[in-house]
This record gives C-alpha cells, structure tokens and sequence, in this order.
C-alpha cells in the first residue's frame, strides 16, 4: 500500500529500487503492509515477485539515545543463525547514510506460523499448553548458554555490574520520559538501589523482551520458529530475562497487557512459576536462586521504564501505533503496583 511505503519514508518504487539492487534474491517489490502491532521500531510486511520479507525500521523523529536499535538487532540475529537459538534469516542492514528513507532498517525472512498474544493460550487445546511453555523455557536456556566469544558477541556489552548499570539506564530513561517521577516509581528505585545483590560473574547474552507474543511458533507443532524483537539484547545477567517472563504470571489476565494473573494455571495446563524457574533452574545447572524479588521488582521496574517512554513518544506524536502507547503508558502505575507489592510481601 502506498500509505504504509508513505509512513516508511520512501515511495513504493524507492523502496523497489533500493531492495532489488542491494539485497540478492529479492526482485519487483509489489506491496508494503504495516504490522499493526509493535510499538518501538516499526515493521512492515513486504511482497515481492520473489516472496513475503519483513522490514523493520527505526521510527522517525527525536529519538532517545541508545534507543530503538535496528542495528543491534540485525547482528545478534545475524551471530545467533547457527546456535540452537531458533531465528529469522537475516537478509539486509541498510544504515542511515545508505537508506532511501534516512532511516536504518534491516530486511529479514518472513516467517509463516502463530503468534499467541494471550499467554493462557486459548486457541490451543489444554493438553498442548505446556508444551508451548517448555519450549520457550528450552529456547531461553539455549540462548543463556550460547558462547558468545564463538559467535562474535564478545564485545556486545559491558561484563559484570549488569544490574548496577541497568538501575542507571532505565532510571535515566524513566526521568527523561516524564515530567516528574511518581512516588510509587520513586520508592522501586530507591528499594532497588538498596537491595542491589552483588555480582555472582554470571554472564550471558540476554534478549531483554523475552515473551510469548515474541515468538512466532511452528503452524502445527510447539516448536519456535523463530524468536523476534532483540532490540533490548545485550551481555547481562540470565535471570534479568528469567524474570521478565516471570511477572507474566503476576500481571492481569484482563488487562492490556495480558498476564496470567487470576487464571488457574492446573485447569488450563500451565506450568507455575515455580515449576516455570525450577524447569530453567534444572536445564542450566544452576543452584536454587537468592535474592529472586529483587529479579521481579527489578523486571516491573525496567518494563514500567520502558512504558513510560512508549507513552511519552504517543504524547509527541511518535508512536507506531499511538493508540496502543496511549494505552501502555497508562499501564506504568500497575506495574509500580506490582513492583510494590513484592517489596513488601516477597516472591
């Protein structure tokens, strides 16, 4: 559609232009489609005479620094192609010098297959839940273990103090994003700054946005196609995205941002939490994990952080899809709720 090549920032024909002579195998750009869902780079669905390709560009306006990492994004999917972490073939990076639209954007394969936005899987029969679950638990262990050196992550982040430097980062970010921080996102930060665990030297690549509807799954089977949105990725401590899957069992069922919350998980044949941890915990070869509400109240944290922001570039006018923004940023104070909560009353 031309408005969607219109909202890329480059006519259809550029576009055509562009692909057809820098990314082999790719001829005759017949239509580009937004995806309607996505909130930090936008994507697009591209057809061409030659197949179906995904498009992921950075969004256009003032953009906060270290943010919206197309390019980050491409090489980690790039390195990870011939590890057990399930990926999309990668096909182009164009930087801002070289990119039609003065935006970076890389090229990728499209990959055929179901995307669950409702982590209590309705659509799927209660015997074949589970497998669903330990297929992202096995797929997360595998990226834990991955060598980094071997795939030429080595130098992909900063070794050690992971928490320290992310307590900095999304303090930063969350201060730039509002005009004044709430008093409940004021008292996590203090309490994080506070119950900071010393540094045990784990470290491994981390995806930094590991949930379900991340994941695009095989059209008949449990297994994972291929994982998506590595924005976020970075050299950090395992269990920063351990617990970020895990609030997925604390957040409400009914609100937007669809968790667990309130659903019995042996109805509906889902793994606990407990049972969730204890599965990872088992394939990595990992002791019990101390310090585990300091992971949770630090993954509300991070997440209310990066909401703010998504709702503040909704205020600007620079939101992919700014409905949904709108919507995400008011999800900041229950977040800070549940955060709270935890401070108080343990994992």
């Amino acid at each position: 559609m031309k408005e969607a090549a219109k909202d890329l920032g480059m006519s259809l024909a550029q576009l055509d232009g562009y692909l057809s002579a820098a990314v082999p195998g790719i001829a005759s750009v017949q239509e580009v489609a937004k995806f309607g869902t996505g909130q930090s780079n936008p994507t697009y669905l591209i057809t061409a005479q030659s197949g179906r390709y995904v498009l992921r560009s950075k969004p256009p306006g003032d953009l906060l620094p270290s943010a919206h990492a197309v390019e980050r994004e491409f090489r980690v999917m790039q390195a990870l192609a011939k590890t057990a972490v399930p990926v999309p073939r990668m096909l182009h990076l164009a930087d801002a010098a070289t990119s039609p639209s003065g935006r970076a954007f890389f090229v990728m394969e499209h990959l055929d297959g179901r995307i669950f936005w409702d982590p209590a899987l309705p659509e799927v029969a209660p015997a074949g839940r589970a497998a669903i679950y330990d297929a992202m638990n096995a797929a997360l262990a595998a990226l834990h273990d991955v060598d980094t050196a071997a795939v030429g992550l080595s130098d992909f982040g900063k070794p050690g103090t992971y928490f320290v430097r992310q307590l900095d980062r999304w303090s930063r970010q969350y201060l730039a994003s509002v005009a004044e921080p709430t008093p409940a996102m004021a008292q996590i930060m203090a309490w994080l700054a506070q119950q900071m665990p010393p540094d045990d030297g784990q470290v491994a690549l981390v995806h930094g946005d590991w949930r379900l509807d991340n994941m695009i799954f095989a059209p008949d089977a449990p297994d994972i196609l291929g994982v998506l949105d590595w924005e976020l990725s970075t050299l950090g401590h395992p269990l920063a995205d351990l617990a970020y899957q895990c609030m997925q069992w604390r957040l409400p069922h009914d609100g937007r941002m669809r968790g667990l919350g309130g659903i019995d998980r042996t109805a509906h044949g889902l793994p606990t939490e407990a049972e969730y941890v204890a599965a990872y915990v088992a394939r990595r070869g990992l002791p019990a994990i101390d310090n585990w509400a300091f992971y949770l109240v630090f993954a509300f944290f991070r997440l209310a952080a990066i909401l703010a922001g998504v709702g503040a570039r909704a205020q600007s006018g620079n939101a992919s899809n700014p409905d949904q923004a709108r919507a995400y940023g008011q999800a900041v104070p229950v977040l800070a709720a549940l955060a709270l909560q935890v401070t108080r009353d343990g994992p």
